[in-house]
């Protein structure tokens, strides 16, 4: 009978020290080296091994040898990734790590290009150029992205007034990449506006100072450019004629008309289409600084470039009739002060200067006579 009890208790006790039985994941451990694609070693790279079952991940660094090692990585297929920089260089699927064993995952880039190449038809040097081409174009298109937001921020500061918010964003674009003439022009734009605008001479002069070194550097940019293009865009030139156009309205406003004169010129050369602008611009310099004889002479550029530029005739005039002299109560003007205000007339008859030109006329004893430059009938 006890035997019997007992035989039942230790039945019982067996029942209660039965556990359920739990499978255990088994480990391996996992190595590698990484080597770029000119077969030098990748260190402080990061290799990732996420499993493909359970998501997993591993983050293992590279040495200074480009060696990688781990211990205790859970059994199963995984993805393995070598990152540079945050950025993907190559990955493996579905390597199956085992039990126990030491799994060896090796990077070689220039054996992966060599693969790659072959597979496109190229040798490893010709792949190697392309990815090294097509990094440079990556690169450039964030580089355009950044700086084209810098050049709509400072537009909108502009827009509103805010000129030195616009001087100080393109500064910034300037020290992102110093290499785009573009960049140059526009904060010399921003630098001579925000100069006109400032009450303490001192600072008008010393924007107007910055102004010009701003173009001066989109000049040397520009031209760099244009020397080492094969085949030159076709409004290349008007860029940099304008360029220098921006320069000499910005040193002739700082007071340095000598240094404005020799921007126009080249600004001249460049564009002839447009020289007569820049020659008349050069006649307002010279009006500005009280230079008579050097006005006239632009201005008879101005009009040499464009004979029907009217308000580069009536500016001659002006210059001229500021050499009148006085012969009795007559006001004598040098020979044609006349002709230019006649052709001005003659040009823009109800232009904004018609008034003063038949003022000036009438002061020196001349009449209107808008028939200038054209030949007069023969008398019956």
């Amino acid at each position: 009978m006890k035997q019997r009890r007992m035989a039942i208790l230790v039945a019982v006790l067996l029942g209660l020290s039965i556990a359920p039985a739990f499978a255990q994941v088994g480990t391996g451990t996992v190595r590698g080296v990484c080597k770029d694609r000119d077969g030098k070693p990748i260190a402080g790279a990061t290799v990732l091994w996420v499993s493909s079952e359970t998501g997993r991940k591993y983050e293992l660094k590279t040495n200074s040898k480009g060696e990688y090692f781990s211990l205790g990585v859970g059994t199963g297929k995984y993805t393995v990734t070598l990152l540079q920089n945050g950025q993907e260089l190559f990955h493996y699927n579905g390597y199956q790590v085992t039990l126990d064993n030491e799994n060896v995952v090796d990077f070689d880039m220039q054996k992966e290009a060599a693969k790659a190449a072959a597979g496109m038809g190229l040798t490893p040097e010709q792949l190697k150029a392309r990815q090294e081409q097509q990094e440079k174009v990556n690169k450039e298109n964030l580089t355009v992205k950044a700086l084209n937001e810098k050049l709509s921020a400072a537009k909108q500061a502009a827009d509103t007034g805010d000129y030195d918010t616009a001087v100080s964003t393109l500064t910034q674009a300037t020290e992102m990449d110093p290499t785009r003439d573009l960049l140059w022009a526009k904060l010399g734009e921003y630098e001579a506006t925000s100069a006109g605008k400032q009450s303490d001479s001192a600072e008008k002069t010393k924007r107007y100072n910055a102004a010009v070194a701003d173009y001066q550097k989109a000049v040397d940019i520009k031209q760099k450019a244009l020397d080492a293009a094969a085949q030159k865009p076709p409004d290349a030139t008007k860029v940099l004629a304008q360029y220098y156009n921006n320069m000499g309205q910005a040193a002739g406003k700082g007071g340095k008309v000598d240094d404005a004169v020799k921007a126009y010129i080249q600004a001249a050369q460049l564009d002839p289409a447009t020289a007569g602008q820049y020659y008349f611009n050069i006649g307002a310099i010279m009006t500005n600084a009280g230079r008579v004889d050097d006005a006239v002479a632009a201005f008879d550029k101005a009009i040499a470039a464009d004979p029907n530029r009217a308000d580069a005739y009536y500016w001659k005039g002006v210059n001229l009739i500021g050499k009148a002299t006085l012969k009795g109560d007559k006001m004598v003007a040098p020979d044609g002060t006349a002709e230019a205000f006649n052709k001005y007339l003659e040009l823009q008859p109800n232009g904004q200067f018609a008034d003063p030109a038949k003022q000036m006329l009438a002061s020196i004893g001349a009449a209107v006579e808008t028939g200038y430059g054209k030949k007069k009938p023969p008398k019956k």
